[in-house]
């Protein structure tokens, strides 16, 4: 019966998804079971982006025996997903063996391994055989990141898969240019309205509290620059750094 099951999960993401406790979106079903290598999720504030590629995280581990790196702009942020994968194998029934576990890794049996790291060049140099990285709030990490991130991939099986998601933050970074550009992406765009459990009184709501331009960023997913801004985004976030060192200690 164990056997069986765990067949049925392997060749079927969506299976596994509903023995998580997830029972996804279309379009979630859609990125569960798609083999595309290379990803781009465009989705709004709690539409469920976070959610279902956690539990792709996790499915590739189980499944696929390989290394998965989660990296966010901070450490909270990944560590934040790395509890939602926790949550999934915590639901699920028959899973597997853990070997090791830690705030901000788990390490399985079958030799795979789940990272939560924070999402600068520095902290991810030196990894390797990646079967899977997910770039959590992708237009908000450093531009250097996926030069650093990529690889990562170079000795993985097939060239190992890269998901970035996030919502918009201004036309600026590589998420924006690969969303607009002509790259061999998958690019999976969910507004606010597609997602079944924001209520429309919910966003009449937000966009009273956060105005039209935020809005329009945060649940309608338009890439902006501030209007009142004298100088574009691109040219704001190039004059500054994380990487300057104190005058004194």
């Amino acid at each position: 019966m164990t056997m069986a099951l765990d067949l049925a999960r392997a060749l079927d993401p969506v299976v596994f998804a509903k023995d998580c406790g997830l029972t996804p979106d279309p379009w979630q079903a859609e990125l569960l079971r798609s083999t595309a290598r290379r990803a781009l999720l465009l989705c709004s504030r709690q539409s469920g982006k976070s959610t279902v590629t956690a539990l792709l995280a996790l499915w590739v581990a189980l499944f696929e025996a390989g290394l998965v790196v989660i990296v966010s702009p901070s450490q909270r942020q990944s560590a934040e997903m790395l509890r939602t994968i926790k949550g999934f194998l915590a639901h699920l029934k028959n899973g597997p063996s853990i070997a090791a576990e830690s705030a901000l890794k788990i390490e399985f049996t079958n030799g795979a391994r789940i990272l939560a790291l924070p999402g600068t060049e520095k902290t991810i140099r030196g990894i390797a055989g990646a079967a899977l990285i997910v770039i959590d709030e992708a237009a908000r990490v450093e531009d250097e990141l996926l030069a650093a991130v990529r690889p990562m991939l170079a000795t993985a099986k097939d060239g190992g898969r890269l998901i970035a998601l996030t919502t918009p933050a201004g036309k600026r970074g590589f998420f924006f240019e690969s969303w607009t550009g002509t790259g061999d992406w998958t690019r999976v765009k969910v507004a606010a309205s597609d997602c079944p459990r924001i209520s429309k009184e919910f966003l009449a709501e937000e966009l009273k509290e956060l105005g039209a331009m935020r809005f329009s960023e945060e649940y309608e997913l338009e890439f902006r620059d501030n209007d009142e801004a004298v100088f574009p985004m691109a040219i704001i976030a190039a004059a500054f750094t994380q990487e300057v060192q104190p005058l004194w200690n």
